[in-house]
Order: structure tokens, then C-alpha cells, then sequence
């Protein structure tokens, strides 16, 4: 071998080496995805209007988003299978709700958002958790909500108390005219985890999840009010 030959094999070597260098980055950058958990033990709080609405922002500004749907009622799945094509793509996540550690998202992907089943408890919980960068907790107007909440955000304080994990509330269909809304302000200011904001009840949500759509699809002017109310939320998510 003269020495043209063996520099030329060290240069085939390099590149090689080079690609598998690149392909080791972009699987770490799926280990260091963006983890959003929507949980809350009770059903009907808002989970899915969040999650979905959640992915709706992060695909708009440009992300690779997984909306991945462990809820038995699966809303969330129903909500992607509605969504125009011409909209910002976002991908399902296909797995059972007892297999959400194991399953694993498409290369590529940088922000995953997971809508959690009501009444998730126990090891389940604290092994999702633990792999979140962000848990958003929707709270409704009602004492029955709030009592289960509280007991919940309890047990969230507990197991984050280590973690780097963030967890904020959401007050969620709050019509602040009503006795209810005061209460529930009263109730969230006096948690121990921060007010994201709060959400009024509007049609638009119903309206939009029946079409695949989020607050971020539409037409700004048209839905000005409730843009303003997700600024903290989006603000909050975009923070490391």
C-alpha cells in the first residue's frame, strides 16, 4: 500500500466516522426532547383541549411535535385523525397506557406532548413525571375539581421536590361573572406551585377540536382574547 492509498482509506474513514458522529447527535437530541405532561385525576378537567391546543403552539412555531394520547376516551388521537394537512404537521404516537415509558417517538421528533388518562396514580405517574420537563395541571370551577386537585398538586410537590421537573396550573372554562371563578382564584392562589393563567369557557374549543384545529390555526384576530390568555402558558413552555 503507498501512502495515496492509505490516505485515501483514512479519508473514507473519516467520513464514515463523521456520519456516525452525526447519527449519535440526533438521537441524543430525541433524548433531550421537550416533555410536556397534561395530567389532572379527574376526567372531563381539560386535559385534551390543553394537550391539543399545547401541540398546536409548538407545531406552529416550527417544531417536530408527537401528541401521544394514553386516555382511554382517546380525544386527542380523534383530534389529529380530524386535522387538515395544510396545517403544521403533527405526528400521532401509537401506545398503550400502561406502555408510555417504553415507547419511543420517531427520530426527529424535539417536542412530545402526552395527554395522561384521569385517575393516573402510583408508579405510573411517578415514572412520568419524572421523565417531564413540564407537567401542566388543569384545574375547573367546581369543588369536586378542587378538592381532587389539591390532593394531586400534594403529591406532584412531593414527588418534584427533587426534580427539575416544572409544574404549573391552569384554571380552565373560567367565567369569571360567576361565584365559582372567585373561588377557584382563591383556591389556585393559595397552591404551592405557580398560576399559569386562566382560560375562559368559549366555544371556540368545542368548535375547534371537532376540526383538528387550535388556538394557533386560526385567524389571530379572530380569537384576540384567548391568545392573550395563552401568552403565560406558551412564555412558560419556551423556558428551559
Amino acid at each position: 500500500m503507498n501512502l495515496r492509498e492509505f490516505i485515501w482509506i483514512l479519508l473514507i474513514f473519516s467520513i464514515k466516522y463523521a456520519k456516525w458522529r452525526i447519527d449519535d447527535v440526533c438521537q441524543m437530541k430525541i433524548c433531550r426532547m421537550k416533555v410536556v405532561v397534561v395530567a389532572n385525576p379527574k376526567g372531563g378537567a381539560g386535559k385534551s383541549t390543553l394537550s391539543t391546543n399545547i401541540a398546536g403552539y409548538f407545531a406552529s412555531q416550527g417544531h417536530q411535535v408527537m401528541l401521544g394520547d394514553a386516555d382511554t376516551q382517546q380525544s386527542s388521537k380523534f383530534w389529529l385523525s380530524q386535522r387538515p394537512d395544510t396545517l403544521p404537521h403533527i405526528a400521532t404516537w401509537e401506545f398503550q397506557p400502561d406502555l408510555v415509558l417504553t415507547a419511543k417517538p420517531p427520530r426527529g421528533t424535539t417536542h412530545v406532548v402526552i395527554d395522561t388518562p384521569g385517575g393516573i396514580s402510583g408508579w405510573r405517574l411517578q415514572e412520568v413525571i419524572e421523565r417531564a420537563d413540564k407537567v401542566i395541571v388543569p384545574v375547573m370551577p367546581s369543588v369536586f375539581d378542587m378538592q381532587a386537585t389539591n390532593e394531586f398538586l400534594n403529591l406532584l410537590v412531593q414527588i418534584t421536590a427533587k426534580l427539575p421537573t416544572q409544574v404549573g396550573v391552569v384554571g380552565n372554562r373560567v367565567d369569571t361573572r360567576t361565584i365559582s371563578a372567585g373561588n377557584l382564584r382563591k383556591f389556585i392562589e393559595s397552591l404551592q406551585v405557580p398560576v399559569l393563567t386562566y382560560l375562559r369557557d368559549t366555544q371556540y374549543y368545542l368548535h375547534m377540536a371537532a376540526h383538528g384545529l387550535s388556538m394557533f390555526d386560526i385567524t389571530p384576530s379572530k380569537v384576540q382574547k384567548d391568545l392573550e390568555q395563552w401568552e403565560p402558558i406558551c412564555h412558560w413552555l419556551d423556558q428551559d
